[in-house]
């Protein structure tokens, strides 16, 4: 699941449907940014950065424009969720 940041990349949250632990994929994106995801059937290579905390609550407006109330996970896990931007990556050529 992701929402849109409206400039192409996408945000994701690591809620674990609010349990205490951040899940096992934000320790593997923090360790090595560049990921592949799937959109709409499409594979998609992207470099995942973390979002400060600066950044955080426009992230969460956006991100409850689509999932209204999602993040009461935060809330409820009783840690800082991690959130991170994707962004696509240019296929090399060949």
């Amino acid at each position: 699941m992701y929402t849109p940041d409206g400039a192409g990349r996408a945000i994701v949250a690591g809620t674990s449907f609010a349990r205490d632990r951040h899940p096992a994929w934000t320790y593997n994106l923090l360790a090595h940014p560049d990921a592949s995801i799937t959109v709409r059937g499409r594979p998609m290579r992207v470099r995942a950065s973390l979002i400060d905390d600066e950044g955080r609550d426009a992230a969460w407006a956006r991100i409850e424009a689509q999932w209204p109330g999602y993040r009461a996970y935060e809330r409820e896990s009783g840690r800082v969720v991690r959130l991170f931007l994707l962004q696509p990556v240019p296929e090399p050529r060949s």
